[in-house]
């Protein structure tokens, strides 16, 4: 029995073994199982990731639109048409002293007016002299009265810094072209925008026409109207007769005698010269120049049998329009700043035009023999021998900095610069109560005569600042400028450009400073990079040089107080 259950206990012993080993095999085979299980799941969740991910990449064409998206496109900058002659002008060299062309060089000048420039100790043209004075010549190759090959000359636009010689450029070859006409009559008509810039160029046309027996009349409102009646036009028992060949005006005037002057006619009017173009354009007198073309083409009532040689405004060129040759109506425009916008520019209905300019980049060629493409972005060009300076400033050192200029570093013979007449008479006033500078203002307020002698004072040295408003600015030749001060900053490029302008002419050297508040400096050298104007130096004034004039500085303010309040005083009783 004891064997019996021995021999049983081993069995169940040995049975109980093979569970155990059966069971740890099982469990070994499910461990397995699972764990290749699993890296197969982490394989498919590999595989679906990468799947997704390209298919992100690479989304299926899904045929839903979805509102309010959009692709983003680079923004194409549309480049502005410009006409094919303002694309491509005639270019004029830009440095005056280098490129000076002797007078008899420049073809076909008369020996009589070659004479006339020699006695005014002018022996060399400056370059846009020697370019545009043939070209206008050539365009009355054939006389005044017909354009060459009875074809309607070009129109010539000419655009050049101040003091660059465009007034004798339009004198010279229309003094020429009319020297052998026989009937007065009014064929050169040169409009301004300001008198005293009339003035200027009736004498540069008073100085060529002298012993040639053209008459040349000076239209600005400065002589009554009836006086200026009896300047233009005479009345003989057969009618009217001209008593002008040229007539220098401005336009207020010169509309005024269009309309209301009996027997004033523009109908044998040969040339339109615009001199500061773009500001008779910007200025609204761009209804005047309307008018002149109007009264240039008009029908004169008493005309009769000679309807032949009337002249109707042109149009297309046709067989039947070329039959009847008629006297063209040439313009001629010049400005410092002639503007670049097509709109403008049709207003004023030119013909053909050919543009002269010196505004221009230039290649300059580096050691390596590769071109550089100098001031691309150029839009003005400023006088050669121009330094430009600007004094970062606050409102209330102003004053004392124009003082600190004249007193302490001596500047002489300054113009200096104000938005508005107010402000330059209020610092004449103060600049007057501080003493010890020799100033006087030039403005609008003042009489014309006031204003011719304070202009003679200030070329002969007896006034060393001259205050002004913009109104000098323009065109005007204000001899023996050395500085030209912005007591105000401009506020477009363009005043800038012509107040600058004063100095620096004919080649010669100047200076122009302004004076810009800090809350205006940004704006103000935006303004000028934007014009391509980037040699502007930076010239700060430290407080401590501008101590020594307080003192006085105040006891002018309170002077000046004190006058104004006896002005006031004196207006209410």
């Amino acid at each position: 029995d004891s064997e019996q259950e021995d021999r049983s206990n081993l069995k169940n012993k040995s049975s109980k073994r093979k569970k155990r080993d059966e069971e740890t095999e099982e469990a070994e085979t499910r461990k397995k199982e699972n764990s290749e299980r699993a890296e197969e799941n982490q394989s498919t969740k590999d595989e679906l990731s990468l799947a997704a991910s390209e298919e992100e990449a690479n989304p299926p064409p899904s045929s839903l639109m979805v509102l309010g998206d959009y692709d983003r496109k680079p923004v194409q900058k549309v480049q502005p048409f410009i006409p094919q002659w303002l694309a491509q002008p005639k270019l004029v060299q830009k440095r005056i002293k280098d490129n000076l062309v002797p007078i008899r060089d420049v073809p076909g000048i008369h020996p009589r007016l070659l004479k006339k420039l020699q006695m005014n100790g002018i022996e060399s043209f400056f370059p846009v002299q020697a370019e545009v004075i043939p070209a206008i010549l050539q365009s009355a190759s054939n006389g005044y009265l017909m354009g060459q090959g009875g074809y309607r000359p070009k129109d010539i636009c000419v655009s050049a810094p101040t003091g660059s010689g465009k007034t004798l450029s339009f004198v010279i070859p229309i003094v020429q072209v009319l020297l052998d006409r026989v009937v007065c009559q009014v064929r050169a008509l040169v409009v301004l925008p300001t008198k005293e810039l009339a003035q200027q160029v009736s004498k540069v046309f008073n100085i060529y026409t002298d012993g040639t027996g053209l008459k040349v009349v000076l239209i600005t409102g400065q002589k009554s109207f009836a006086k200026e009646q009896e300047m233009l036009v005479q009345k003989k028992v057969t009618g009217y007769c001209s008593l002008a060949d040229i007539i220098v005006a401005t336009p207020g005037r010169l509309t005024d005698h269009i309309s209301q002057t009996p027997g004033f006619s523009l109908t044998q009017l040969r040339f339109l010269i615009v001199d500061e173009a773009d500001r008779m354009i910007d200025d609204m007198h761009q209804n005047c120049l309307n008018q002149i073309v109007k009264a240039a083409f008009q029908v004169e009532n008493d005309s009769g049998s000679n309807m032949l040689f009337q002249r109707t405004k042109p149009g297309p060129v046709t067989a039947a329009s070329s039959c009847y040759p008629q006297m063209p109506l040439q313009k001629l425009l010049f400005s410092a700043t002639l503007t670049q916008d097509p709109e403008k520019l049709q207003q004023l209905d030119l013909f053909q035009p050919r543009l002269f300019t010196s505004v221009y980049s230039e290649k300059k060629t580096l050691g390596d023999g590769t071109e550089t493409e100098q001031d691309t972005n150029k839009k003005y060009t400023l006088p050669e021998g121009l330094s430009q300076c600007y004094v970062p400033c606050d409102l209330n050192s102003k004053p004392l900095l124009l003082l600190h200029f004249m007193l302490t570093m001596k500047f002489t013979r300054v113009l200096c610069f104000t938005n508005s007449r107010e402000a330059s008479h209020r610092l004449f006033l103060l600049v007057q109560a501080f003493g010890r500078v020799a100033v006087a203002e030039f403005s609008s307020r003042l009489p014309p005569n006031e204003r011719q002698r304070t202009m003679k004072e200030f070329e002969q040295g007896k006034i060393q600042l001259l205050i002004s408003t913009d109104a000098t600015a323009r065109g005007i030749d204000v001899k023996g400028v050395n500085y030209v001060i912005n007591y105000d900053a401009p506020q477009f490029i363009r005043t800038y450009i012509h107040r600058v302008g004063r100095t620096a002419r004919a080649g010669k050297m100047g200076v122009a400073f302004s004076l810009v508040l800090r809350i205006q400096e940004r704006r103000f050298l935006r303004m000028l990079k934007d014009a391509g104007i980037q040699d502007i130096k930076k010239h700060p004034v430290k407080g401590n040089s501008l101590k020594p004039l307080l003192q006085q500085y105040e006891e002018a303010l309170c002077k000046l107080e004190k006058t104004v309040k006896v002005i006031e005083t004196g207006k209410k009783i």
